[in-house]
C-alpha cells in the first residue's frame, strides 16, 4: 500500500495515544495523569504526538488546496498519509502490548469495542452526509453512479480491497481508502499479539506482511498472481503501519529495548529524524526509507519528553489541529471546495490559508458535539488489571487512548 499513498487524496488520522515506561515509571517522553478509578495504572500521554498529527494533516489540506501537480516538497502532500500511518501502528501497538502485559490477557471485545467508538461515530455521519448530498445535490451521470455502486465498500471499510478505481472522472469519498486500511489493520493485529506471546513471533508476523507489501509493490509476484483481489490485498497493507509496530516491538522488549533507546530517545534525536523525513519529500526519496525516517520522527517524539522539537510540537494551538485532526481528515474536502467557490484559487496560499482556518473550525465543532460524547463511553471498555497482575520491573506503565 506504501505506493498508494502518493496516490491518496487523504490520509488516515486516527489513532491512539500511548505511552509506556522501563524500570515500572513512566517513560521519559511520557506525562502521567491521574488515574480513574479502576483504571490499570496512570495513564501517560505523550502531547508531541499531537503535534505529529498537525504536521500530518496540513500538507493533506495544502495538497487539496492547490493545483496539481506541484514539483519538489511542495508536491508531496499525500505523504502525511504515510505519517499517520506510523504514528497508529506505534501507538495502537503500545496500547496492546501495555494491556497484555497488565491485565495478563488481551480483550479483543474491550479493544474493538473503544476503537469503534472512536471511529464509527463521524465516519458514519460523513458518509451519511455525502450520500445525502449525492441524492439531492449532485447531477446525474458517471461520478454519482459510481460513487453510490461505491457505498456498500466504503460502508465495510473495504474500499481498499473492491472499489474500481481506474475511471477517468473524480471519485467520490475516495480518501476511505486509507481508513480501510487502518480498520483492517485494527481487526487483524491484536489477535496476533493476543495469541503470539513474546516479542520475536509478533515482529516475524509483521516484517513478513511488510515483506509482502513491498513484493507487491515492486512486482515480485505478478508471475503468480493477476491484478486480482489477492494482489489488491497484498498491496493494501499500509507498510508505515508495520514499521510502527515493529518499533512498539523493538522499544518495548528488553533485548532490544537499549539499542532502540540509545538511538532515538537522544534530546536531538527528533530534529534529526524531522531533517530526515523533510529531506525524503524534497528530493522525492524511494517511499521505504521515507516511512524508515517518519517512524524514527515518531519514535523519537515519543521516548524522550525533552526533545528538541518538543516546545513547537506541544504549542497548545499546534496541538489543537492535532487532536481535532480526525476530523479535519473527513471534512476537509468539502470544506475546501466551500472556500474555493468564496475566495477563489487564483491565490494557493490564500485559499489554502482560508481552508486550514475552516477546516479546523468546523473539526472543532464535530469534535466538541459528537467525537467526544461516546469517548466518553470508552472508559467502560477499559482494561482493569487483575490482582495479582502486578507489572514486572521492565513492564511499561499505562498506555491510554485519546483522539
Amino acid at each position: 500500500m506504501s505506493a498508494a499513498a502518493e496516490r491518496a487524496s487523504e490520509p488516515a488520522v486516527e489513532a491512539a495515544h500511548a505511552g509506556e515506561s522501563p524500570a515500572g515509571s513512566p517513560r521519559a517522553g511520557a506525562t502521567t495523569e491521574p488515574a480513574a478509578p479502576g483504571a490499570a495504572s496512570a495513564r501517560p500521554w505523550y502531547p508531541s504526538l499531537d503535534g505529529l498529527r498537525c504536521l500530518a494533516i496540513l500538507p493533506i489540506v495544502w495538497h487539496h488546496a492547490t493545483p496539481r501537480p506541484l514539483d519538489g516538497v511542495l508536491g508531496r502532500g499525500p505523504l502525511g498519509v504515510d505519517l499517520f500511518f506510523a504514528v497508529s501502528g506505534f501507538l495502537i501497538t503500545s496500547l496492546l502490548l501495555h494491556e497484555r502485559r497488565t491485565t495478563r490477557r488481551l480483550s479483543l471485545r474491550r479493544f474493538w469495542a473503544r476503537r469503534s467508538l472512536r471511529i464509527f461515530p463521524l465516519y458514519y455521519l460523513v458518509l451519511g452526509a455525502f450520500v445525502v448530498h449525492a441524492l439531492l445535490l449532485r447531477e446525474p451521470g458517471p461520478t454519482r453512479d459510481h460513487f453510490f455502486a461505491s457505498v456498500p465498500f466504503y460502508a465495510t471499510y473495504t474500499s481498499n480491497w473492491f472499489l474500481h478505481g481506474a475511471v477517468d472522472h473524480p471519485i467520490v469519498f475516495a480518501f476511505a481508502w486509507s481508513l480501510a486500511a487502518e480498520e483492517q489493520f485494527y481487526f487483524l493485529w491484536p489477535p496476533v499479539l493476543r495469541w503470539l506471546r513474546g516479542a520475536l513471533a509478533p515482529a516475524l508476523v509483521m516484517s513478513l506482511l511488510v515483506v509482502l507489501d513491498q513484493g507487491a509493490e515492486r512486482g515480485w509476484f505478478a508471475s503468480i498472481l493477476d491484478e486480482g483481489l489477492p494482489l489488491r490485498m497484498l498491496r493494501s497493507f499500509a507498510a508505515p503501519i508495520g514499521l510502527g509496530a515493529l518499533l512498539a516491538i523493538a522499544a518495548d522488549a528488553p533485548s532490544t529495548s537499549p539499542a532502540v533507546r540509545a538511538v532515538l530517545a537522544r534530546r536531538g534525536s527528533s530534529l534529526v529524524a524531522l531533517g530526515l523525513v523533510v529531506a525524503a519529500a524534497a528530493r522525492a526519496w524511494p517511499l521505504l526509507p521515507t516511512h524508515l525516517a517518519m517512524t524514527a520522527l515518531v519514535g523519537s517524539c515519543a521516548l524522550r519528553r525533552d526533545h528538541l522539537l518538543a516546545p513547537l510540537f506541544e504549542n497548545r494551538v499546534v496541538r489543537h489541529v492535532g487532536v481535532v485532526s480526525y476530523g479535519i481528515y473527513l471534512l476537509n474536502v468539502p470544506v475546501v471546495s466551500a472556500c474555493r467557490r468564496l475566495v477563489g484559487e487564483e491565490s494557493p496560499l490564500t485559499l489554502f490559508a482560508a481552508s486550514t482556518v475552516a477546516s479546523v473550525a468546523v473539526a472543532t465543532l464535530t469534535w466538541r458535539w459528537i467525537e467526544r460524547p461516546f469517548l466518553a463511553l470508552r472508559d467502560r471498555y477499559r482494561p482493569a488489571p487483575r490482582p495479582h497482575a502486578a507489572a514486572p520491573a521492565s513492564a511499561p506503565s499505562d498506555v491510554s487512548e485519546a483522539a
